[in-house]
């Protein structure tokens, strides 16, 4: 057995059975090896940034790792900004990167880099297997960083010779993978004197927030939460773009922190006490001319009850006990399904129009922008669904995104909600989503403009003139998607009013496979 068949059999053994790839020479034995482990489910991608992205959203919704196989520092490179995004997730993802043959290095070969000073970048875990021998047990140690907690990126660097030797070991057994759990499998036990404090906040009569992130954005976690926040008052807020969201009627509401730091502080506004449960405290993205960059009002105390390496199932089981609360306090959310618009086709009206048409189950990667801020608001009462968020703020992760969660949830249909200066990062993303047969939609928003960053031209307070606003213009040349999407093998329509958008969308939503929606709108602003 070689390196490479002793790494695929040890991911397989504990767990890791898809691959998102884009190889190149130096892992042509691992690409061989696919042969002999029929269990490892391979997925190429035409572009690394595809493939790190995908692994992000399989582990999202998975919750457990998928693996990447990329080539070379430049492989690792182009899928460095989803592995930004996959790390402010908290997402377990197991990097493969091939490099030259150890005997080859010397030579100083054209693709010649320093991988590990890319790699750290994104990465808690960094190792070069040294021993064909030893391979087994590095992916072990890789995978265990990777689980955490908290979920992390782990990257494991694969010299061709280690791979193609023979000598490779499998490492069997799996107590490192939870068992398609959300929740990583273990973290500090609660710290009692935090939550004697967040409770003493809780009933002290002042204004209080309690802030959810990561794991008690989902299932059990944040219905404790919830009955929290109910039982006492408090509150109820979760991050910006949280990793996965669950939400739509019979779920708990929570009101997610704006991303313009002035609502967000108008949210925050008056709270004495902030409780974190598996959160950071809020700061604005950027740093803006005469405003703060910390959100926590002046003279408001922050109780971390849990954070990304504690057991937050525990903390909020801890809280609710130490408050007495009852299950079943919150409210849920009640079944409220928009009438579908019509007229002219509008950004709110295209949210209006997924909000009357998503399916049960559904997921939604979100890269919307500007244009899906109504997506939110349209989509409270939907039946019951998951929303994927941009974590890191890195676009270009939609697409990939989507195809990672389809993957992890073939019974589910997936909607990509996707801009369209956000679309041309990772559209390679179609391709994949067409060769495996993926039931995800997208519904691409073509306003021909980087809305958002005409926005922040305005909030940050520079002078712009016609050259500088044609930066932020997609309008010269127009962006045809449709005969990108179908050149990629999907079905694409384009709808230019309600109507015609409603009709789309609901035929390829009811379609299996991969489609495109274009919704030409104008912009915002």
């Amino acid at each position: 057995m070689n390196g490479a068949q002793a790494l695929i059999r040890t991911l397989v053994d504990h767990g890791v059975d898809t691959c998102f790839m884009n190889p190149g020479t130096s892992e042509m034995h691992f690409v061989a090896a696919l042969d002999d482990v029929p269990d490892m489910h391979s997925v190429l991608a035409l572009f690394e940034g595809v493939a790190t992205g995908a692994a992000d959203g399989y582990a999202r919704m998975a919750g457990r790792p998928a693996a990447t196989l990329l080539h070379l520092g430049p492989g690792l490179g182009n899928g460095l900004a989803n592995l930004h995004n996959a790390r402010r997730a908290f997402s377990p993802v197991v990097n493969i990167v091939g490099d030259h043959a150890t005997t080859h290095r010397r030579y100083d070969a054209q693709l010649q880099s320093d991988i590990e000073t890319v790699a750290r970048n994104v990465s808690t875990y960094v190792h070069t297997s040294t021993a064909t021998a030893a391979l087994g047990a590095d992916a072990q140690a890789a995978l265990a960083a990777a689980v955490g907690p908290p979920g992390t990126v782990a990257t494991l660097i694969l010299p061709a010779d280690i791979s193609w030797s023979e000598g490779g070991v499998v490492v069997s057994g799996s107590a490192v993978v939870p068992g398609g759990t959300v929740t990583p499998p273990t973290g500090a036990a609660p710290d009692e004197a935090a939550v004697r404090a967040a409770a003493s906040a809780l009933r002290s009569g002042e204004r209080t927030a309690i802030f959810i992130g990561h794991r008690a954005c989902v299932g059990p976690d944040l219905e404790v939460a919830a009955d929290i926040a109910a039982a006492t008052g408090a509150t109820f807020f979760a991050e910006t773009f949280p990793a996965r969201l669950e939400r739509g009627s019979g779920r708990p509401p929570v009101e997610r922190l704006a991303y313009l730091a002035e609502f967000a502080s108008m949210q925050l506004e008056g709270v004495r006490h902030l409780v974190l449960i598996d959160a950071k405290s809020p700061v604005s993205f950027f740093a803006y001319p005469g405003k703060r960059s910390d959100l926590v009002p002046e003279g408001c105390t922050v109780h971390t009850v849990a954070g990304p390496a504690d057991d937050a199932s525990a903390a909020l089981a801890a809280l609710a006990a130490e408050l007495e609360v009852p299950p079943g306090s919150a409210t849920r959310q009640q079944a409220v399904v928009p009438d579908l618009p019509t007229g002219p086709l509008t950004a709110q009206a295209v949210c209006q129009t997924m909000g009357a048409l998503l399916p049960e189950g559904a997921i939604v990667s979100d890269e919307g922008n500007t244009s899906g801020l109504f997506a939110p608001g349209s989509t409270a009462g939907s039946p019951p669904h998951d929303w994927l968020c941009l974590t890191g703020g890195a676009i270009g992760q939609g697409l990939p995104v989507a195809v990672g969660a389809a993957v992890a949830a073939p019974d589910r249909r997936v909607v990509a909600l996707e801009s369209d200066g956000s679309a041309m990062y990772t559209l390679q993303a179609w391709w994949t989503m067409a060769r495996e047969n993926l039931d995800v939609t997208t519904i691409l928003l073509n306003n021909h403009s980087y809305a958002v960053l005409n926005m922040e031209l305005d909030r940050v307070g520079a002078d712009a003139g016609p050259r500088a606003k044609e930066m932020l213009d997609l309008a010269r040349p127009s962006l045809e998607f449709v005969p990108m999407a179908q050149g990629m093998g999907l079905h694409a329509a384009r709808a230019e009013t309600a109507e015609q958008f409603a009709d789309e969308l609901a035929k390829a939503l009811a379609t299996p496979g991969p489609s495109v929606v274009e919704a030409m709108i104008p912009p915002l602003m």
